[in-house]
């Protein structure tokens, strides 16, 4: 069917069903974002066992992060730590507030979502914002938990970036520490592709970007018609202008029909998913089968009827 098109229109559908992807997986805030890969990661438990890594799945829109979980016991991770969870070497001493007897760790890897959640502004990242949170790993079907404290007591917690490409990068890249209360940290990259930290967070390696403004071009001079033909390529030129203006015309009609749809189709998304939140937080009644048909019946009364005559013996 896209074959018919003209192929303005067919980069044009193409292209803002990319960004309707882009926007249905950018309605989150960043802690919302937390929230919900901290769900997609629970739900990864199917037959549970301690210290084995489990990778999620996530839905379309969310496609190209990564997210991983891995549940231990505090007691062990403060003796042994973990030698390598993906990016991630956590050393002993680590010590988890408040205390539980399990936890789960929760690994994320942005991808091309990073600039988007965790922008720096004079900054360009080298990498993937990668985080590691901490959750109570008492209920693995619960949603919506609020991050543990976890931080090293001795050897700090070091993430390996692979693939970084700095090379003769002036200023050096910087090591960024985004905390879960919104702030900023900058410090040294170690033998050019580890960051170290004491916390928990989101991580990355970015340069300071110095993208100085490209100046306009100067207006070049006219170029005088040669004789005979200068009337013919000034309505050619007009020609054209018309025919471009109308294709831009039917390009932005389009490209707002289906960003307006693709807007439509999130918000629907969004309200569904809060109406089926809405339905599993009530109380469910009891069904039961009336000829060909299922309807919800209230339960029985408690005290049975009696008759007048029950009540008196004669």
């Amino acid at each position: 069917m896209l074959l018919l098109l003209p192929p303005w229109v067919v980069f044009a559908i193409l292209y803002f069903q990319v960004v309707g992807v882009s926007i249905c997986g950018g309605e989150f805030s960043a802690g919302e974002l937390d929230s919900l890969l901290q769900e997609y990661a629970f739900g990864a438990f199917v037959r549970p066992r301690t210290g084995v890594v489990y990778n999620a799945t996530l839905p379309v829109n969310l496609t190209g992060i990564e997210v991983a979980a891995l549940r231990l016991r505090s007691g062990s991770l403060l003796r042994r730590g973990v030698s390598r969870y993906n990016e991630f070497q956590i050393p002993a001493g680590v010590v988890v507030q408040p205390y539980v007897v399990r936890l789960v760790l929760v690994y994320q890897n942005l991808g091309n979502f990073s600039p988007d959640y965790y922008p720096v502004p004079g900054y360009s990242l080298l990498t993937p914002v990668l985080g590691l949170l901490a959750y109570d790993a008492a209920n693995l079907s619960a949603t919506n938990l609020s991050e543990l404290d976890i931080r090293a007591s001795g050897e700090p917690i070091s993430i390996r970036f692979p693939n970084v490409v700095s090379g003769r990068i002036t200023p050096k890249p910087k090591c960024l520490y985004f905390g879960l209360d919104g702030s900023l940290g900058f410090d040294n990259v170690v033998n050019g592709s580890t960051c170290l930290t004491n916390f928990q967070g989101h991580f990355s390696i970015a340069v300071e970007s110095s993208i100085s403004p490209v100046p306009a071009p100067s207006p070049s001079p006219a170029t005088p018609a040669g004789g005979g033909g200068g009337g013919g390529g000034g309505d050619r030129k007009r020609e054209w202008i018309i025919i471009g203006s109308v294709i831009g015309g039917l390009l932005v009609l389009s490209a707002s029909l289906l960003a307006a749809g693709c807007i439509r189709k999130c918000l629907t998304r969004k309200r569904m998913r809060r109406m089926e939140e809405a339905a599993e937080s009530g109380v469910a009644l009891p069904m039961a089968t009336v000829a060909n048909t299922r309807a919800p019946v209230a339960t029985g009364t408690r005290t049975r009827p009696s008759l007048e005559n029950e009540l008196f013996v004669g």
